[in-house]
């Protein structure tokens, strides 16, 4: 139901003094010394925290809304449907490096405005040519491949903007919060959704999603957080900056195994993404109501996930906590495929929340760990590029496994493409499961395992 991401799934510039926490706790209590829910009174950090709550739980609406217009209103079929998930993501492929670089040498905050304001637009265009009568195809290929480029910058300034708000210390917890935010939006978002479909129109709910990326803009640009990007002078060619971030990635000897990891279970999972409405929609005969519920019930265990990361990790350790959250989540991608063969005797409702759940809960943790892990051990000055590298090879996959999902659908069928997403799915854990990553408890610092 899910693959890898780098959650939100974060690198600094420099940083002001905290001067939120310090009206808070006194001027004589360190950032290190608070306790650990004081993210709660940082002003930025609840700024950002309640832009991106917003915009969240409008996101899962354009999520559900726009399959179902292609399937529903447009008579999308595999390929077609494959085509246009393979373009939400092609950014990543196409422009994911140099975005990182540039990136490192732009205002964040700018960034993250400006293209909030970017998909607002590019989604409310929709609605519009729906109630002119020229909604098409076409035009939902463009908003996704545009919208994708406005994603590519978003995210990795959003990755890179975390630490240079609150301090190294808090970085894990501020995942957490923002992890459990869009896991609450997942929970909700697609039964809101659900539910709105059954008294407005798919297109309706695009709509809504534009609104809640403008008030997302609204609240990111109070961040009061001052940024120093480094100067004209300092800045050295493009090309070397981007291998910069690509040689620190692929030289770690940890980091390459958990990237290699995430690569291979988002391209497959980009196979199931592509033929997920088609499925739940036409081969099961559910509605698109049922769908948004589905999908929120799902999204529980990623709920669940955000709250015992911090637990687990202290249990197993960070390093055993990645690779075990990996292989533990291999059983749950097979509820998909699944829901068609038991339809007779089990409801394929309970079997799609079964395995979503336990899908969602298994990533969220991985995420969570491996993320963090990353904005740890690497250089401040490296964290856009090394981030946007990360995002170009997990990502870059994705249109690939988009288009090879379609494709195979049309050819050999839905189901057994679905089986196919299973067993590369567990294919894709080997390069964790197999590493020093199982054995380690402590994983290492900024300067304990450079490459």
């Amino acid at each position: 139901m899910g693959g890898r991401d780098d959650v939100k799934s974060t690198t600094p510039i420099t940083r002001e003094a905290d001067t939120a926490s310090g009206s808070r706790f006194g001027s004589g209590r360190t950032a290190r010394s608070t306790d650990r829910h004081s993210l709660r009174y940082h002003r930025d950090f609840r700024r950002l925290w309640i832009g991106d709550t917003i915009s969240q739980l409008g996101t899962p609406l354009s999520g559900l809304a726009i399959p179902v217009i292609a399937v529903q209103v447009l008579d999308a079929d595999e390929r077609q449907m494959g085509v246009l998930v393979a373009l939400e993501s092609l950014a990543f492929l196409l422009i994911g490096l140099p975005a990182g670089a540039w990136v490192d040498r732009w205002r964040k905050k700018r960034v993250l405005v400006v293209n909030d304001l970017a998909r607002a637009v590019l989604l409310a265009s929709l609605p519009v040519a729906a109630l002119v009568g020229h909604l098409t195809m076409g035009q939902l290929y463009v908003v996704a491949t545009t919208a994708g480029v406005a994603t590519v910058f978003f995210d990795v300034a959003y990755q890179s903007y975390l630490p240079a708000l609150v301090p190294g210390a808090q970085v894990v917890e501020g995942n957490s919060k923002l992890e459990a935010t869009r896991s609450v939006a997942q929970v909700g978002g697609p039964a809101l959704g659900g539910a709105l479909l059954k008294v407005m129109s798919a297109v309706g709910l695009v709509g809504l999603d534009a609104v809640s990326y403008a008030f997302s803009a609204v609240f990111v640009a109070r961040i009061t957080n001052a940024e120093s990007p480094p100067s004209r002078q300092a800045r050295r060619p493009l090309r070397t900056e981007i291998a910069e971030g690509l040689r620190f990635v692929l030289g770690h000897r940890l980091l390459r195994r958990i990237v290699a990891c995430t690569a291979g279970a988002n391209l497959f999972s980009s196979m199931t993404t592509a033929l997920l409405t088609i499925y739940v929609l036409r081969r099961l005969h559910l509605e698109a109501a049922v769908l948004g519920f589905v999908f929120s019930a799902s999204a529980v265990g990623g709920l669940l996930g955000a709250l015992v990361t911090t637990r687990l990790t202290r249990f197993l350790g960070e390093g055993r906590t990645i690779a075990l959250s990996a292989l533990a989540g291999v059983p749950f991608l097979a509820f998909t495929p699944l829901a068609a063969l038991l339809a007779p005797v089990v409801s394929p409702v309970l079997v799609l929340v079964a395995g979503g759940v336990g899908t969602w809960l298994t990533v969220v943790v991985y995420n969570i760990t491996q993320v963090s892990f990353r904005q740890r051990v690497c250089p401040p000055a490296l964290l856009g590029r090394m981030n946007a590298s990360v995002r170009f090879v997990v990502w870059g996959v994705q249109p690939v496994g988009a288009l090879v999902g379609g494709f195979l659908g049309q050819g050999i069928g839905v189901v057994p493409t679905l089986w196919i997403s299973v067993a590369g799915g567990a294919l894709a854990t080997l390069p964790v499961v197999s590493s020093p990553l199982i054995r380690m408890r402590d994983l290492p610092g900024p300067r304990d395992d450079l490459p």
